[in-house]
């Protein structure tokens, strides 16, 4: 049963999916098709309202993600799916308000029934639970997780990407660590379905990607500066030999003044926003020690230009300064609360209007991190060619654990990607920062399973 159900994989996951949205989609245009009986008819109003939908839809699909069972933890795929459904509502109901000022129906604006949003987004929302849930689980009773081999250069190494693979436990099963230098890994590698090559020199782990392209294995690597360049480099064909063209120049002028233009009205609506939020926050602080509330210290933007950084204080007055541990006791307990939902952020936005920062950029470094992080990595300056953000790849993808490595990578794939949508976009994703438990993750003090350890547990648990 389970072979036949393989099988048609690609069909259910469809059916599925197809199915999800339209029951959303029917739950907000049916419910107010019954006091908007002309929605139900070809008109400009139907006609407006439906393409307004579909395509929020799909352009919120694409920033947030789509209904991905199999592919990714049930809860990312429900925050991703909430969001997007929640905008796709607001924006399609101001379409259907706007369609409907008129001298027959509102001879001004006004949003149509926008109580009914409330039983729509609710009904929206369980459907969107039971399909998650049941989709997810459904799938892993069906396909066993991937047996896995991970193939890495040091312990670090191996600490940084088991700490990531190991959180995804129904889609693999690491069985086997080894390192690159064994004699015996092509023989290990022919036992496993799937490899992980995390932080292997460029020439090594070419010959494996290719090793395994030939025996069809999945294979999975990280990427490294050369991959970036490739990655947004253009196809250009000189006669007939083909190349890859990489034209690094920055930000033309336009976009700098578009994206200064961006900073500057979303740091002012941010600040007016959150003035309530800023005001309980620093009430809070100031009757937890009665300390200064708010917090500056030397960051590093474009050019490697020196500013003071502003924050709510989230630590102890007149402690060591250094990046946070897991159970790190210079933090308050209001300061817990505040960097858990990135509220001492807050104050930032003054920076940006100043022009220290923009809204979206790699995060600004401590100087002795940017020192130890540059002496390691070289290449980590590359991050200063553009100003420092308060959110972007690194703060959206990664945690304040992450490694500097791969801090850099999501920063220069940005940078090289830059454009207006990719800002758009990322300031819409990093709503998701506030449903990760894990996005302020410390720095953990202990060590992990060396890969002798690892190996022998696996065994033993067979």
């Amino acid at each position: 049963m389970k072979i036949k159900l393989r099988k048609l994989e690609a069909t259910l996951v469809f059916l599925t999916k197809s199915t999800l949205y339209i029951i959303l989609f029917w739950l907000f245009y049916g419910i107010y098709a019954k006091s908007n009986w002309w929605l139900l008819n070809l008109s400009r109003t139907s006609g407006v309202t439906i393409a307004t939908y579909v395509t929020m839809n799909y352009m919120f699909s694409n920033i947030y993600g789509r209904f991905d069972i199999g592919k990714r933890k049930t809860k990312p795929i429900i925050y991703s799916m909430v969001l997007s459904t929640a905008f796709t509502d607001i924006i399609s109901l101001f379409m259907l308000s706007l369609m409907n000022t008129n001298e027959k129906k509102n001879p001004t604006f006004m949003l149509e029934q926008p109580h009914l949003m409330i039983v729509i987004f609710a009904l929206q929302f369980i459907v969107i639970l039971v399909y998650s849930y049941c989709g997810n689980a459904i799938y892993f009773k069906i396909y066993d997780p991937e047996n896995c081999i991970v193939i890495t250069s040091s312990q670090q190494s191996l600490n940084e990407i088991i700490r990531g693979v190991l959180k995804y436990k129904l889609q693999y099963k690491v069985t086997k660590v080894a390192d690159y230098r064994d004699e015996k890994l092509r023989q290990y590698i022919a036992e496993f379905d799937t490899v992980f090559v995390y932080d292997v020199p460029v020439k090594e782990r070419t010959e494996i990607v290719e090793y395994c392209y030939q025996n069809m294995k999945n294979v999975y690597f990280n990427p490294d500066m050369h991959d970036v360049i490739e990655r947004n480099s253009r196809h250009i064909i000189l006669d007939d030999v083909s190349m890859f063209g990489n034209f690094s120049k920055g930000l033309t002028l336009e976009q700098k003044i578009v994206k200064r233009a961006m900073d500057i009205v979303i740091s002012i609506i941010a600040l007016i926003l959150c003035s309530p939020l800023f005001l309980i926050a620093v009430i809070c602080i100031k009757l937890e020690d009665g300390g200064k509330v708010i917090f500056k210290q030397n960051r590093a933007t474009r050019g490697g230009r020196i500013f003071s950084v502003y924050k709510l204080r989230t630590m102890k007055e007149d402690v060591e300064n250094y990046s946070v541990v897991e159970n790190d006791d210079r933090v308050t307990k209001v300061g817990k609360i505040l960097r858990k939902y990135r509220i001492d952020e807050i104050p930032q936005f003054y920076n940006v209007l100043k022009g220290d920062m923009s809204v979206v950029g790699p995060r600004p470094e401590m100087l002795a991190n940017i020192f130890n992080y540059t002496s390691v990595l070289p290449e980590f300056e590359y991050r200063l060619r553009v100003k420092a953000g308060i959110t972007g790849y690194a703060q959206i993808a990664g945690k304040y654990n992450t490694s500097p490595k791969d801090k850099l990578i999501l920063d220069l794939m940005y940078i090289e990607e830059y454009s207006f949508w990719l800002d758009i976009k990322l300031l819409f994703q990093t709503l998701i920062i506030l449903f990760k438990k894990d996005s302020t993750e410390a720095f953990k003090k202990e060590g992990e399973l060396t890969f002798v350890e690892y190996n022998k547990s696996n065994e033993e648990s067979k």
